[in-house]
């Protein structure tokens, strides 16, 4: 008998839930006439959580490649929402930060994000969904000091 997979399980449950979300803000970006990309909005989005950052490291948080994330930053300096700077300790390396301009645009971006929080929450009382938001940032938290740890024991000569 073929193994059956739980299709409500962590994984697939998270991963659908972010493709969800990821789909409507894409569609609901693109519909308010901002002048941006779906990619660009979600770029933006990442610089200013990320403050000033390494391209690279943008990248991997956001779960791009490299290449992908440099065409869209492209686009988005352009237009002067971001600049991109030598990094002094790494001169190969660019810092990514955010411009003035691009606070507008967030701003604008704000109330769409916040339609599409209460449309997701809908039917759960709101101690539920914080709650819910807790609970995600713990299990957040403990991956992300699972990845440190490897890092360092990889990182540890024996």
């Amino acid at each position: 008998m073929p193994y059956k997979v739980n299709p409500d399980s962590f994984g697939f449950l998270v991963t659908d839930v972010s493709r969800l979300i990821r789909a409507e803000m894409d569609r609901r970006i693109g519909e308010a006439g901002l002048g941006l990309t779906a990619a660009e909005g979600r770029t933006l989005s990442h610089a200013a959580r990320a403050g000033v950052v390494r391209q690279n490291v943008l990248a991997e948080r956001m779960g791009v490649e490299a290449m992908t994330l440099s065409a869209t930053l492209d686009r988005l300096e352009a237009q002067g929402l971001i600049e991109r700077q030598p990094d002094p300790t790494d001169r190969r390396a660019k810092l990514v930060h955010i411009t003035g301009k691009a606070d507008e645009i967030l701003e604008r971006m704000a109330p769409i994000s916040a339609a599409l929080r209460a449309d997701a929450s809908l039917g759960m009382a709101p101690d539920d969904w914080d709650r819910l938001l807790d609970l995600l940032k713990t299990v957040r938290a403990t991956l992300s000091a699972a990845k440190s740890e490897l890092a360092a024991k990889e990182s540890t000569p024996e």
